[in-house]
């Protein structure tokens, strides 16, 4: 795998733990923006893998996904992530406090999603790396 394609992964995958991590202390805020981050590293890796190039420099992995032309259960993951990339950190994009607005089933349907991205790329990474 390429160098830039492993360090995304590995960040990906840190993103993830601590997202987990997160949810364990009660900041479910925090955990779902997490769960955004991983998978768009995630997808940036993978993007470097499948199309042998560097991926765009966007956010919205629903864009990054039909790139890589996710699945369809996958593209509902991506869309239901994307919004938290904003809302679960700022006030005026979530109208309410991020920190009082998520809690753990929220935050737990998210890792959940984000893990089942992470089980797609599996098919897309070298063995073992996803």
């Amino acid at each position: 795998m390429r160098h830039e394609a492993e360090l995304w992964l590995r960040q990906a995958k840190s993103d993830l733990k601590n997202a987990e991590k997160n949810i364990g202390v009660g900041a479910y805020d925090v955990a779902a923006f997490l769960c955004q981050q991983a998978v768009e590293k995630l997808l940036k890796a993978t993007y470097i893998v499948a199309k042998e190039d560097e991926p765009p420099r966007t956010h919205t992995i629903v864009d990054l996904g039909r790139e890589l032309a996710v699945p369809k259960q996958v593209d509902s993951h991506l869309r239901m992530l994307t919004p938290d990339y904003l809302a679960a950190r700022y006030p005026d994009a979530a109208n309410a406090v991020p920190a009082e607005l998520y809690d753990e089933e929220m935050a737990r349907e998210r890792l959940r999603r984000a893990r089942e991205v992470f089980q797609w790329a599996q098919t897309r990474l070298p063995t073992g790396s996803a």
